[in-house]
């Protein structure tokens, strides 16, 4: 996705050798023709995997889910970060730590939203120590669900995330790749 790499060296700001700010294309504002695209893409590189639910974690991977689950035409789904009045109490539950909030939270799935019959996608827009990824794949293991494969925008492959998720035998696919950050200046691979 030449497009998105090139918004990315255009509008992403490096803030430390481990933080790369997205806010003006994935976790602020939201380009709708662009994570159409995205989706587009998530869909045709999982097709044929027969998939019934595209699942993410609130709130940055929601655009991106949602669009990949129009694509596919399946509900899509998403863990909750907070209790509210109607959360369900009938939930799967998992803490995991927050790489860029720099806290634990829970996140947090319906049962009735999940079941041993789905086979699930999971989306999120960034990976990097891959804590709640590793957490939203508990939940789903708890439900009996299948994954069929978790799809991330931007895999920083300089943190151990997305390495975690493929040793434990799920297929993991990044529209990016960023070897390094470094000041002024994101390494991306081919």
């Amino acid at each position: 996705m030449e497009k998105l790499k090139e918004r990315i060296r255009k509008e992403g700001i490096v803030q430390s050798n481990d933080v790369l700010k997205l806010d003006a294309i994935l976790n602020h504002q939201v380009d709708p023709e662009l994570i159409m695209e995205m989706g587009s893409e998530f869909a045709r590189r999982f097709h044929g995997e027969r998939i019934t639910k595209v699942v993410t974690i609130e709130s940055s991977g929601i655009p991106i889910a949602f669009a990949t689950a129009a694509v596919l035409k399946v509900p899509m789904v998403f863990a909750r970060r907070k209790r509210t009045l109607t959360t369900d109490e009938d939930c799967y539950c998992e803490r995991v730590p927050s790489f860029t909030k720099g806290i634990v939270t829970d996140i947090m799935v319906s049962r009735a939203l999940l079941s041993p019959n789905d086979r699930v996608l999971l989306i999120d827009d960034i990976i990097a120590n891959g804590d709640a990824a590793r957490g939203i794949v508990r939940i789903i293991e708890q439900s009996g669900a299948e994954i069929v494969g978790f799809g991330v925008v931007v895999e920083k492959a300089f943190q151990q995330g997305a390495e975690t998720i493929r040793a434990m035998g799920i297929r993991l696919d990044a529209l990016v790749t960023i070897l390094r950050l470094e000041p002024g200046n994101i390494v991306m691979a081919d």
